[in-house]
């Protein structure tokens, strides 16, 4: 006989008497004040990520171990994961005092693996890809006759993580237009929904999905479970090619909508996270966040109250540099231009100053590459800030009216990713080059003071610069600087007043850089 689906009632009631604190904590929930002022509606953020493995995924694994016997837990328990479930079985083992054998594909970084281990967690690395663990553990458990804990498919999972719904209602009693949730499995919405729409069903619950990791929204869409032929990694908590049954079937009778956004939207939350908390999120934990920025600006609301679970903070350190470049494209506060200037002099100072101009206001320069490769014209790599979307397109315009000839790159990610990073190479047309590294003051006017105090028949063949957000910047300067000119080149490097080291003899820019 087939077993009855569990009704919103059995889903309330299961919440209610959920076992999540002997492990987790009640986590705060924050009002984003600088997130707000800009959106002009309330922003909440449940601070999931304070939780003692930072994240929220011990919940809806302690409670469904608290719920075994004690002939299953003298066995012990098994589970395939990468990352965040798998610390909430190794910590909840460890409370519980049993076995916990944790399945990892043999990619995952050891930053994870070791904390794992340090919870008391049997770790077994197996296969490239978490469906390769899935099923190694599967063939364990039936071996060791342990007992499966699904990182999502299972009632006492998706109640333990129904228990951040329960408190953020208690927690905020006012008015709530809606809650925004990341979608990976399926685990954490499933809760969530089951709880509000059971206590305050006029609240919004939205699913949030990554545009390369839309497993739900097509399963949804297709009215069943959609196995995907690939997902993206970099929202590696979300990276999930089939949800659950159990979740599936909750999440399309409860959620009320869904919202996708992209790896430079959620760059951009992950920043606005930290503005307003000190702490940074991992992707997936900035998912709500960005599609409460993509809400917004859709609808035009104000005045609304709007949630946000910040359901992760696990984030490898070596992604922070990514995560900062792309923020500013997401929120559009930089424009990226590829821009042809007439190889003459005095062009590189006309364009400097023409930047120092644009309409607007004033706008700082994030990055500058350039290097001498035609008599006749030069391919500048630049980049400026913005203060509001589409200003981008105005600002390509304005350079083609004044003369110099502008590709908008703020949308391509060939430049962002690689382009950018690869301007250069070697040029047989700079003739007595001198290569200098500065420290330049970041503020207005220290460039155009480097450029006045030049002779005029010192040619700039190669200039790279990037805004790395400290007080100062870090140039490279190339200098076609006759050799006749050699004391007067000493004197200006003097008056100049800058930090700087010459580079000219660098092996590295022999090699890569000097024809």
């Amino acid at each position: 006989m087939k077993k009855r689906p569990l009704q919103p009632a059995d889903y309330l009631q299961k919440i209610l008497n959920a076992r999540v604190y002997d492990v987790a904590i009640e986590s705060d929930l924050q009002p984003a004040k600088a997130l707000s002022r800009r959106l002009h509606n309330k922003v909440l953020l449940k601070r999931e990520d304070q939780q003692p493995v930072f994240s929220f995924k011990l919940r809806g694994a302690y409670n469904k171990m608290a719920h075994l016997s004690e002939a299953q837990l003298k066995k012990g328990v098994i589970c395939a994961s990468a990352g965040n479930h798998a610390q909430g079985v190794a910590l909840s083992a460890h409370k519980l005092g049993c076995r916990a054998v944790i399945v990892m594909p043999t990619t995952t970084p050891q930053l994870k693996v070791d904390a794992v281990k340090a919870l008391g967690g049997e770790v077994v690395l197996f296969g490239d890809s978490y469906s390769d663990a899935y099923q190694h553990s599967l063939t364990l458990q039936k071996k060791q006759g342990l007992t499966f804990v699904h990182p999502f498919d299972d009632p006492d999972v998706i109640a333990g993580q129904g228990t951040i719904a329960m408190e953020m209602l208690r927690q905020h009693q006012g008015p709530l237009d809606a809650v925004f949730v990341a979608i990976g499995g399926g685990g954490l919405i499933s809760g969530i929904a089951s709880y509000i729409k059971a206590v305050r069903p006029g609240v919004k619950v939205i699913g949030v999905q990554m545009n390369d990791s839309k497993a739900m929204m097509q399963s949804i869409k297709a009215g069943k479970r959609i196995t995907l032929d690939d997902v993206g990694l970099f929202s590696d908590g979300t990276a999930v090619k089939l949800v659950g049954e159990e979740t599936f079937r909750l999440t399309q009778a409860l959620v009320d909508g869904f919202i996708e956004v992209d790896t430079d939207a959620v760059c951009a939350a992950i920043k606005d996270v930290f503005l307003d908390t000190r702490s940074i999120v991992e992707p997936a934990g900035a998912l709500g966040v960005a599609a409460i920025k993509q809400y917004v600006a859709k609808h035009k609301t104000k005045g609304e109250t709007y949630a946000a679970i910040l359901c992760g903070a696990n984030m490898n350190f070596d992604r922070l540099r990514f995560v900062a470049e792309r923020a500013e494209v997401g929120e559009e506060r930089e424009a990226l231009f590829a821009v042809t200037i007439p190889e003459a002099r005095g062009s590189f100072r006309r364009f400097c100053e023409l930047i120092g101009e644009l309409p607007g206001g004033p706008r700082h320069v994030t990055e500058f590459n350039y290097r001498i490769s035609d008599d006749h014209k030069a391919h500048v790599f630049v980049g400026l800030t913005t203060a509001t979307q589409g200003e981008s397109t105005k600002i390509a315009a304005n350079f083609k009216r004044h003369g110099f000839a502008a590709v908008d790159l703020t949308h391509d990610d060939l430049a962002q990713e690689h382009i950018r990073h690869m301007v250069g190479g070697h040029s047989t047309l700079a003739q007595d080059e001198r290569l200098l590294r500065f420290i330049f003051p970041e503020r207005p006017g220290a460039l155009m003071k480097f450029l006045n105090l030049m002779r005029p028949n010192w040619n700039i063949s190669l200039f790279h610069y990037r805004n790395q957000g400290a007080d100062y910047g870090r140039i490279l300067v190339g200098l076609q600087v006759p050799k006749a000119d050699a004391k007067a080149f000493d004197k200006f490097l003097s008056t100049l007043g800058y930090a700087y080291v010459e580079e000219t003899l660098n092996p590295a820019y022999r090699m890569f850089l000097r024809a």
